[in-house]
């Protein structure tokens, strides 16, 4: 029954999807479909609606509608100049200095933001003036800012995070911030050092003269107010001063206070930024609904134990239960988003990790790191298109750098899932598991 069950949904989410029907109807369709076979139609869709309340009705869920909003009035207010004047001061005498401020202004901006694709239309659009200035190749430029706008979606405050932590039963959202930080930063470095590679090889060069130590401190003071939503936000929920909700909270005032201070928040962008985020955190809060009704159809049918046991009779290695995993989520990265696939493929394979004694924090990095790469790969590849529009570029351009970006995130990934220690060490050290 549960193979059977598994073939259903998956045949129906994949026809329902190529029809270009909205993921969220896809999922509860395909899913209502593995159980009617099982369940009395009324029953079915009596639980399905059941479930779907349920599913919304977690007050954790809070949390999404809150940072969605405080991103989208951190993207109205002035921060991304900011950030990008900082790190510029501080490697700017790195060879290509313009694609390192990218990379790094995309790490720290994507993080405050929440969006990977706001990050890369920001900070493109600010560094792109100079990088024509001096020289860069457009396809280059494009390059970077895509492979590396994403890392910023690891590091916390990272709806992906909360959505994992709801799915997964309860994974502690602090522990989870916590564990976001190395593998975060991780793949910023290792865009940055393809990038520093590249520029040598071009002769792209960093900025000239001695260190400006002025130039740094001023730009360090005009970025300590942005960068200190991350600190308190972060600080008070893993100090247990408040929770992950109230700390969403926070940071909408936060964020708004800076917007007001910067001046570049006014009643009628506001209003239209409320909107913005009210239909986003909608979708957002109804496709978790639903997905409930997955994970009880999954329950029911007892999918994941069958998928356990079909991997786990092809081998007993965790590490190539692992390298399985990782193409999957690889593979699925290409034509889903980030949120669904992580209410899909999370009950699938979180028990399984389970059975060789991994922590569901380190599979929420390994699974949302895998993710986050789908968010640069072609067909759908928001993030990519977006700096390619951005950079004023082509997919053709950009595609024989974003190759030479996809091997360094990759080896980054080998780390997050064969090293525990890249996402586990900050929450043990902090004493959250």
């Amino acid at each position: 029954m549960a193979i059977q069950s598994l073939i259903i949904i998956m045949a129906v989410l994949l026809v329902l999807l190529v029809l270009g029907v909205p993921i969220s109807y896809a999922i509860g369709i395909s899913s209502l479909a593995a159980i009617l076979p099982t369940v009395p139609p009324d029953v079915s869709v009596l639980t399905a609606a059941q479930r779907t309340f349920v599913g919304m009705s977690n007050f954790s869920l809070t949390a999404i509608p809150f940072f969605v909003l405080a991103g989208n009035l951190m993207n109205q207010g002035g921060i991304a100049k900011r950030l990008v004047d900082f790190v510029l001061a501080l490697l700017g005498k790195l060879p290509g200095s313009l694609l390192v401020t990218n990379i790094g202004a995309n790490a720290l901006f994507g993080a405050i933001s929440g969006s990977a694709s706001a990050a890369a239309a920001a900070v493109g659009s600010m560094v792109r003036q100079g990088e024509e200035e001096q020289g860069y190749e457009k396809a280059l430029c494009g390059a970077t800012n895509a492979a590396s706008a994403p890392s910023g979606l690891l590091i916390p405050p990272s709806n992906a995070l909360i959505t994992y932590s709801l799915v997964s039963g309860g994974t502690s959202v602090a522990a989870l911030f916590l564990a976001g930080y190395i593998p975060g930063i991780l793949w910023a470095l290792c865009c940055m050092a393809v990038a520093v590679c590249i520029a040598v090889k071009k002769g792209y060069q960093g900025t000239l003269g001695k260190y400006d130590w002025k130039n740094l401190g001023i730009s360090t003071l005009r970025a300590i107010p942005s960068l200190s939503l991350i600190l308190v936000v972060i600080g008070g929920i893993v100090k247990g001063i408040f929770t992950a909700t109230e700390g969403s909270a926070i940071a909408v005032v936060y964020a708004l206070f800076l917007g007001i201070c910067y001046r570049n928040i006014t009643w009628k962008s506001f209003w239209k930024t409320v909107v913005d985020s009210a239909r986003m955190s909608g979708m957002i809060v109804f496709l978790i609904g639903v997905s409930n009704i997955m994970g009880w159809v999954m329950a029911f049918t007892q999918i994941p134990q069958a998928i356990a046991s079909a991997l786990l009779g092809l081998t007993d290695s965790p590490m190539v239960i692992l390298i399985i995993m990782n193409l999957i989520l690889l593979v699925a990265g290409t034509f889903m988003d980030v949120t669904p696939a992580i209410l899909i493929f999370t009950p699938l394979f979180l028990p399984i990790v389970k059975t060789f004694g991994m922590h569901p924090v380190q599979f929420g990095l390994i699974l949302v790191y895998n993710l986050c790469i789908g968010n640069i790969t072609p067909p759908v590849g928001n993030t990519l298109f977006v700096s390619i529009k951005v950079g004023d570029t082509t997919l053709s351009g950009v595609m024989p750098y974003m190759l030479m970006y996809y091997g360094a995130i990759l080896a980054g990934l080998l780390l997050v899932t064969y090293v525990s220690s890249v996402s586990m060490y900050l929450p043990m050290a902090a004493g959250l598991i």
